[in-house]
């Protein structure tokens, strides 16, 4: 008998559903890039840089090429290429300069690991010290040392990046809207701030590492930990001017990743290495420390806002300046810089705005792409400002933020009508997080002895930022019991997306989610490609995609069951794992008996294997245009409002965290407790960088904070209480209205908490991580 599914009622999305994978987490046997074994496997290990900003004059590896076991020893002399995602500027080993410590430069190849490590205590640089530029300030200064005097003389991918001449300035974006004059005229109120983040470390559990080898017939081979497959497969092709269909690059399950394995840093050196040998199978894997300090790592920025209001509140005006801190290599901080600029204006309805992003090299380790992709930054910065503001007005701090909700009718920085599809409902969220914070209790209440506990609150959106032409592809096969195998280049960082894609794909065949089968590793020569696995976008690309592969398999399942029940194609209807006719359910035929072709009586085969495809490019997307930033970076927004509470003992500076609360629009929530755990996971992060996670750097550029002794992060016994609730305005472009999640949890805790610390000390909070230290010195300062 057919189960009966009616109208649009969801049966298997909107499921608490365990993850595919699970179970092999649980028992370990799951298998990471990092834990396979490959037989006579060499092993490389980096020499990096001692200094922040120094000429290298020589590179001696006589004794170190001496050591039994060593197989080579590469340098910069070896590889004269320069790389980059927007511009290419940086060399995969360090050839006339080293530009921030733990830069790598040589990269010894042996036959173990152990051996490795000693060549490299052997090899001897002569250094020429220069003088390092130790913030995005100073690297703005008249006089300030050129981290590329050969700036201009860089290929540029892309002709939307604007480097400036004779200076440390990689990437401009602007952001002008409306009319300034006006909007300061009408502003009674004003209020500026300025703010400096330091950059920070993903920490991912497992290391960035990976593997290569390249086979006699000339293919290379990858395995790695990665997020962009995809893209390192595309790069080795441009730059090494290899046939991509000679390249094959395989990632399994990644064991944590938050952006820091979407760019493309191991994979060269590991080719590198394998081709230094005869293409024999060689692993590159960092050490913690080399994590730290060698890999690319989350941005630092610093900024100043200016806002005017009028008497109610509403803002009238807006002046912003984000300067965010590269590092010592542009990748992808040109993005960083649009995604901020993009959203500067935060979740509110600003008329009258000026922004500018400048991407600007220092001497520290290079940045990349971090849960949130430099939103949690720039909203510390904004939601600070909305709390400076509804202090100097006497007002609210939720009330100023629900006055100035960007809401339909309304344009973002970049003038895209805001739509409630588009957007979804801040307003909601910040009414649900009112009760569930228990805000009207009041959000400073003392309780003696020197302690007072306070509730800071802090509002998000954030769009995608996607390339113009970002796409993914899923197949859809089928077993011949009927039962359908997913193929997808979506890698599984942690986010449960493959789940949820066959959670996608059951509710569209209307077929149990325990028949559908997902692969979790990727393969570049056989699954189909997707971008990559960032941006909070593999459910909205992949999960359209894969809608797309269904609706191809239903369609086949009717033309073939049509053959069979003898009908039209519209007469008929899918679900359970047969096709079976709408007026009588009792008239049907199972998929196993048509799924590899039908047979007749007499045994005579027609049809064929029936497979799915879809695929999914983004439509409508425009890049930024130069003077203005008018332009459309994304195809919607995820938003929301969060909260921290706090106990803050004045005796000695430090606090503990009561309760954090995030209320996210979702559009419609495919996998409940999945997502809570995203979005708790992510909170968690946002207190650990707003508490104590920063990189040090002394006054000659060279990183203090290089292990985990020094580089603080939260311990278990330490987290709130986490609350999170959802409002579902569904985003019509999105399978299932479902709006990206995975990132937006983080975003806007860091402000939510520099805002209870500033009230529980009265004093404005505007650097992070707040700690007791930095607290203590600052209400000092103010005496």
């Amino acid at each position: 008998m057919i189960k009966q599914h009616g109208g649009n009622k969801l049966t298997i999305l909107g499921n608490d559903i365990l993850r595919k994978e699970a179970w092999n987490k649980v028992d370990g046997t799951a298998k990471y890039n990092i834990d396979e074994d490959v037989k006579s496997i060499l092993h490389a290990k980096m020499l990096t840089s001692t200094y922040a900003h120094a000429e290298i004059l020589s590179v001696d590896v006589t004794e170190a090429l001496k050591e039994e076991g060593v197989k080579s020893i590469l340098t910069g002399k070896d590889c004269n290429l320069l790389f980059g995602d927007f511009i290419d500027d940086r060399p995969s080993l360090a050839t006339d300069r080293v530009r921030y410590y733990g830069e790598p430069v040589a990269l010894v190849v042996a036959d173990c690991e152990q051996t490795a490590h000693r060549a490299v205590n052997m090899i001897r640089v002569d250094y020429r010290k220069l003088p390092a530029v130790n913030s995005v300030s100073d690297a703005l200064k008249e006089g300030a040392p050129l981290i590329h005097e050969n700036l201009m003389s860089y290929n540029l991918k892309s002709k939307y990046v604007y480097p400036q001449r004779n200076s440390n300035i990689f990437h401009v974006v602007k952001i002008r809207k409306g009319d300034m004059n006006a909007g300061w005229n009408k502003s009674k109120v004003v209020v500026e701030g300025s703010f400096r983040l330091p950059q920070a470390d993903h920490a991912a559990m497992e290391v960035r590492n990976a593997r290569a080898e390249i086979l006699s017939d000339g293919t290379v081979i990858i395995n790695t930990s990665t997020q962009a497959p995809f893209n390192i497969k595309e790069n080795l092709s441009k730059y090494f001017k290899i046939d991509e269909g000679k390249i094959v690059v395989h990632t399994p399950l990644v064991g944590g990743a938050f952006g820091g394995k979407a760019a493309v840093y191991l994979e060269i050196l590991a080719y590198l290495a394998s081709r230094s040998v005869g293409g024999r199978p060689v692993k590159v894997s960092d050490s913690r420390e080399e994590d730290i300090c060698s890999a690319p790592c989350k941005m630092g920025l610093e900024a100043k806002i200016k806002l005017g209001a009028d008497d109610s509140g509403i803002i009238k005006a807006a002046e912003m300046t984000f300067l965010i801190d590269g590092g010592a290599y542009s990748t992808i901080s040109c993005r960083l810089a649009k995604a901020i600029a993009v959203d500067c204006s935060g979740p509110y309805n600003i008329d009258n705005l000026q922004c500018d992003c400048l991407g600007v090299y220092t001497n520290h380790t290079y940045s990349t792409s971090f849960r949130g992709f430099s939103h949690a930054e720039h909203a510390f910065c904004m939601e600070r400002m909305m709390d400076k503001l509804a202090l100097k007005l006497g007002l609210d701090p939720l009330e100023i933020r629900s006055r100035n909700a960007v809401s339909t009718g309304h344009s973002s920085p970049t003038q895209v009508k805001i739509t409630r599809s588009n957007t979804g409902d801040l307003t909601a969220c910040i009414e649900k997080l009112k009760t569930i914070i228990d805000w009207d209790e009041g959000n400073k209440i003392e309780l003696g002895n020197g302690k007072v506990r306070t509730k800071g609150v802090g509002c998000f959106w954030k769009t995608s930022d996607s390339p113009t032409d970002a796409a993914s592809g899923v197949l859809l096969t089928f077993n011949s019991d009927g039962s359908i195998n997913i193929n997808c280049g979506v890698v599984e960082i942690g986010s449960g997306s493959k789940t949820v894609l066959a959670q996608i794909i059951a509710e569209r065949l209307k077929m149990p989610l325990s028949k559908i089968n997902v692969s979790m590793n990727v393969n570049t020569q056989t699954s189909p490609l997707h971008w990559k696995t960032v941006a909070s976008m593999s459910t909205y690309m992949a999960g359209n995609a894969a809608l797309r592969a269904a609706d191809d398999l239903i369609m086949q399942l009717k033309t073939a069951g049509a053959s069979i029940i003898k009908c039209s194609t519209e007469a008929l209807d899918v679900a359970d794992m047969r096709v079976y006719l709408k007026e009588d359910p009792a008239i049907y035929v199972h998929f196993r008996d048509i799924v590899h072709g039908i047979k007749d009586t007499n045994g005579n085969a027609t049809q064929g294997h029936i497979f799915g495809r879809g695929s999914y490019i983004m439509s409508r997307l425009t890049e930024l245009a130069q003077e203005t930033g008018t332009g459309k970076a994304g195809s919607s927004w995820t938003l929301g409002a969060q909260a921290v509470e706090i106990e803050f003992d004045r005796t000695d500076y430090t606090y503990r965290f009561v309760r954090a609360a995030a209320v996210i629009d979702m559009g419609r929530t495919l996998n409940p407790k999945t997502a809570k755990g995203l979005i708790m996971g992510g909170m968690n992060m946002g207190l650990g960088l707003g508490s104590r996670e920063e990189f040090l750097y002394g006054e000659d550029g060279v990183m203090k904070s290089t292990s985990f002794r020094t580089y603080k992060m939260m311990r278990y016994g330490e987290n709130p209480e986490y609350i999170v609730d959802f409002v579902e305005t569904p985003d019509l472009s999105a399978p299932f209205g479902a709006r990206g999640m995975a990132e937006h949890g983080i975003i806007g805790i860091p402000g939510a908490l520099g805002n209870a610390i500033s009230l529980a000390v009265d004093t404005d909070i505007d650097m992070l991580p707040s700690t007791p230290e930095y607290i203590w010195n600052k209400v000092r300062s103010l005496k």
